[in-house]
């Protein structure tokens, strides 16, 4: 019977004792905390190893440190919304390897995901520089044709002036020539006529 009752007793004290803690636990601020990297440590009901053990919990979890500490042990919140008590030396605000890991991991496939949007940009870019280039080919080819075209246009052009300047110097020779002709020809022609014309009278 005296058994009955110091078990009794003792539910009813842990009880007490965890509801007491949780209600100063609610009016503090919780922060993110880790487990240490160990392999798995034993969770309590209380601030202590006399309090009974509630679980397990593995190590590099993330909790929530409730900012209660009792007796070298600090009350937190695991992953399973479980309110326990650990020694304080596993708990810690500094992630775990596995969250180390796992957030490293994070960067480089993040990095690997900007590296290779990076790739396409500058694949692209070369594309477009190729295009440009291709264009640039092709409008200096066009160009040549129509420099050789314009320097032949300009040669015809300056020979069709020369033609002309010579058929013009042609011309007016020409007219001198036959000016000079009919000069000579048209006095002696009208002095001959006038002769005949005193010998008939």
């Amino acid at each position: 019977m005296n058994n009955v009752i110091n078990v009794l007793a003792f539910l009813a004290i842990t009880l007490t004792s965890s509801f007491f803690i949780s209600a100063q636990a609610a009016d503090n601020n919780y922060k993110p905390g880790y487990i240490s990297d160990e392999l798995f440590i034993y969770i309590h009901t209380g601030p202590g190893k006399k309090y009974r053990i509630l679980g397990t919990i593995t190590a590099g979890s993330k909790v929530q440190i409730t900012g209660a500490a009792d007796d070298g042990y600090s009350e937190i919140i695991d992953n399973k919304d479980r309110t326990a008590w650990v020694e304080s030396k596993y708990v810690t605000t500094q992630p775990g390897l596995r969250f180390v890991v796992a957030e490293l991991n994070g960067k480089i496939a993040t990095s690997s995901d900007y590296s290779n949007q990076l790739d396409g940009e500058v694949n692209e870019l070369k594309s477009k520089v190729n295009l440009l280039t291709n264009d640039k080919k092709k409008l200096s080819a066009e160009l040549k044709k129509l420099t050789i075209t314009l320097e032949k246009t300009q040669t015809k052009i300056k020979d069709q002036d020369t033609n002309i300047k010579k058929q013009w110097f042609f011309n007016g020779a020409l007219v001198l020539g036959v000016g000079l002709i009919l000069g000579l020809i048209l006095p002696r022609f009208f002095t001959r006529r006038r002769g005949s014309m005193d010998s008939w009278s």
